[in-house]
């Protein structure tokens, strides 16, 4: 099967009319929107879901005023025409007051993906999504690879890249730099991988 990526898929807005029938209908997945191609992101198992709560509790002691919002959608992409939902973005507790299902992404301090076992989440969250967050301009990006045993912080986006990659097994502190400033011990996500 060829994909096209000369164009997308079909408008921003008929997906977004897309996504929210299916976020009505409970269909079992999420829907995003990267490089004008329609993606669908499983559903979080128990411990995808225990790792948010983790990163929420130490961003809540951390960071007073910031808060990790779980599976927000963010307008991604050079021109804010593709749609991400991350399974965490840090930024202030009220940033997203008043927008509706896809927030502009500036007031977004950190992105934060962890893998599922579904058969794409190589290519998304370990290709497409740190692009379109570099391009988007989201400072860091966290993604914690279930798979792997790994964390892996992205930080100083240039254009498509992030310029700063930095990885560690599971068990290794690991700091998240400006202007997240928290550092992890990661020890407890061996507790949280099948």
């Amino acid at each position: 099967m060829t994909v096209m990526t000369d164009r997308p898929h079909m408008l921003t807005e008929d997906f977004e009319a897309v996504a929210r029938i299916a976020a009505r209908e409970r269909v079992g997945t999420r829907l995003e929107f990267i490089d004008g191609v329609i993606r669908s992101k499983a559903m979080p198992d128990g411990d995808h879901g225990r790792i948010i709560q983790w990163l929420i509790k130490i961003c809540m002691q951390t960071r007073p005023g910031l808060f990790l919002h779980p599976g927000q959608g963010i307008k991604v992409e050079p021109y804010r025409q593709g749609r991400a939902i991350p399974d965490g973005v840090l930024a202030h507790e009220d940033a997203f007051v008043g927008q509706g299902d896809w927030v502009e992404p500036e007031p977004v301090l950190m992105a934060v993906e962890v893998t599922s076992w579904d058969s794409d989440t190589r290519r998304r969250d370990h290709v497409e999504k740190p692009r379109a967050y570099a391009e988007t301009g989201i400072p860091v990006y966290l993604l914690i690879d279930r798979a792997k045993g790994e964390v892996s912080v992205y930080s100083q986006p240039v254009g498509r890249e992030y310029k700063s990659i930095h990885i560690v097994p599971y068990g290794t502190e690991i700091a998240l730099p400006e202007p997240v400033g928290i550092t992890l011990q990661t020890d407890v996500l061996k507790d949280w991988v099948r």
